[in-house]
């Protein structure tokens, strides 16, 4: 990934390549708010104290940078929250509007939710950042992901990928040497693991950012492989989901449940429940987003019985795709009180040591590099894949915030046999139109 630095692309080829991931990102809610007054190193009380609201897999390294930036900056407090991305997404969206939002709060890159780059930045509630130096480093394929109009509005510091986070203990327990490379593979992996009396597959789908993903993880290859112009005609009105890969891709993850791959009653299962199943070895993986991983290997007996794989979603090993995309950031309120002092968080954020850390919290791949930035062992094997094979989660191209909520729900009625696929892609179809 060291060549994305200085890579140069186009539009296309950065939606080719990489994207936003509108929800990857929540747990339970859970809070840290420091002390509203605070020594300044000279004994007097905090001149500010910013507050910022973000999702579950922020947590960690929030904790990290703002510990350092109080070494930094004393004057300045920080006080943060954090809570599940559909509170996220209504409260702190209706507090933007309503001009009493957080000085810094959750943004998801490019466009597709309620709480994405494009959507805030359009109605006038995100500050620019444009003018701090790390923005000018962004790579050429990623600041769709980060600008609009040619201005900057969200720090990430990073990009993830969409695979299978899985217990080698309970793969090698069951006869599994190495990781599938083709859907036939997977299918066997998944048979061998309910043999041996295991969930092959933990699936939280009662959490709704969750049901999304296992279509996320076959629909690059289902789709994309085969057209990677998809996004740009059905922009156009060419195509659509009903007719595309996104039926096979439905296909596929219907099957995965009636061969009993899944857990029991996934619709009644949470994300954290899914942490636990497969941290403690009741299930061999789940399908999730890298940013969680950190979650996973905390749950854990031992981080190292944890690591990830692409979710091959082809039987030609030369057709498979993955999805990856650039992680979950922050933005600054552009009516907040402490603008200033916000973007100077910020701007401290955007650091090349700061990039670093955050991106190692959540087993990211560092936005920029240098010597001192590591890349997680886990997501090593998703590195060759990136060059040409990789396409952004789907959410970044969709043209409104009415097709997320959509897909979650039909999953979920899929998942409960309500619902037939035709009816699930037509209702996306219909709320794409919108």
């Amino acid at each position: 990934m060291t060549e994305l630095r200085d890579a140069r692309m186009s539009r296309v080829q950065f939606f080719r390549m990489m994207g936003g991931l509108a929800v990857a990102a929540a747990a339970t809610a859970c809070s840290t708010k420091p002390q509203a007054t605070g020594s300044t190193g000279q004994g007097q009380a905090s001149a500010v104290e910013l507050r910022f609201v973000g999702v579950a897999d922020q947590k960690a390294p929030m904790d990290e940078l703002v510990a350092a930036y109080k070494q930094a900056k004393p004057g300045v407090t920080l006080a943060t929250s954090f809570a599940p991305t559909d509170q996220v997404m209504t409260s702190v969206r209706t507090q933007l509007g309503a001009g009493n939002s957080p000085d810094l709060h959750v943004v998801y890159p490019g466009n597709g939710s309620a709480m994405s780059m494009d959507q805030i930045a359009g109605a006038g509630l995100l500050a620019d950042l444009s003018d701090q130096a790390w923005t000018q480093t962004i790579p050429t394929g990623f600041k769709p992901a980060f600008q609009k109009d040619g201005k900057t509005y969200i720090y990430s510091a990073g990009s993830s990928v969409i695979g299978a986070i899985y217990n080698k203990k309970v793969f090698q327990e069951a006869g599994v040497d190495a990781p599938p490379t083709t859907w036939t593979e997977f299918l066997a992996v998944c048979d061998k693991l309910k043999k041996a009396g295991k969930a092959p597959i933990a699936l939280g789908a009662q959490t709704p950012w969750v049901t999304q993903l296992i279509t996320y993880a076959l629909v690059p290859s289902t789709v994309y492989a085969k057209d990677p112009t998809f996004d740009d005609k059905q922009a156009a009105g060419q195509t659509s989901f009903a007719k595309s890969g996104w039926r096979d891709a439905m296909e596929m993850y219907l099957e995965l449940q009636k061969r009993g791959f899944f857990n029991d009653k996934p619709n009644g299962t949470t994300f954290e429940q899914q942490i636990s199943m497969v941290a403690t070895g009741k299930a061999g993986m789940a399908i999730q987003v890298s940013a969680v991983l950190p979650d996973f290997r905390k749950a854990a007996g031992s981080p190292d019985d944890l690591s990830m794989f692409p979710v091959p979603g082809a039987d030609d090993a030369a057709q498979v795709w993955i999805p990856a995309g650039v992680v979950v950031g922050l933005g600054a309120a552009a009516k907040g009180k402490n603008l200033a002092e916000a973007k100077a968080f910020i701007d401290f954020l955007g650091k090349q040591e700061n990039i670093n850390r955050w991106a190692k919290a959540i087993a990211a791949i560092p936005l920029t590099q240098d010597a001192s930035s590591t890349i997680d062992p886990a997501v090593q094997s998703f590195l060759p894949f990136t060059k040409d094979k990789a396409v952004p989660f789907m959410d970044q191209r969709w043209p409104n915030a009415e097709v997320q909520p959509v897909h979650f729900a039909v999953i979920q009625d899929l998942l409960a046999g309500k619902i037939k696929i035709d009816e699930a892609l037509q209702k996306m179809d219909e709320a794409y139109a919108k």
